[in-house]
């Protein structure tokens, strides 16, 4: 075997290494959002919770029957506590920035307001525009004495 045969084949179990790893990346990213990140988690914990305890208990048609309804409400309460405590995140960073513009000068808050915007930005990428997530309501750094 020559050298220049010798570099193609380590050129090529490379490049094929490079490209598991990136085919590898975006597969673990698209199931993390898919699974993790993804909205309306009730349908999905309610349809998971219903499988379990159907394959864990043996369950039967009349006994699913009769608890579905209890799993839908729990899967429903958790959606709204989820929800809650990303408004309550929100809130609190909310109130941390308007603190920390107090003590910045003009051409500071206007960077800090631009932080804050490419965060978001980012965060609506990421996430999508779901219920929950997204820009705060409350006024920009920037807009506080």
């Amino acid at each position: 075997m020559n050298s220049a045969l010798k570099w193609k084949l380590i050129a090529g179990f490379v490049l094929v290494f490079i490209a598991g790893g990136v085919t590898g990346g975006f597969l673990a990213a698209s199931t993390i959002r898919h699974y993790f990140l993804a909205g309306g988690h009730h349908g999905m914990a309610a349809q998971r919770m219903r499988a379990h305890l159907k394959a864990e208990l043996n369950l039967t048609p009349e006994q699913m029957a009769k608890i579905s309804p209890i799993i839908d409400k729990t899967a429903a309460q958790l959606e709204e506590i989820r929800n809650e405590t990303g408004g309550r995140v929100r809130e609190t960073f909310a109130s941390s920035h308007e603190q920390i513009a107090a003590y910045l000068t003009p051409e500071q808050r206007a960077k800090f307001d631009e932080l804050r915007q490419r965060h978001h930005r980012m965060l609506n990428r990421f996430h999508g525009r779901r219920r929950g997530f997204g820009p705060s309501p409350l006024p920009s750094p920037s807009a506080s004495p």
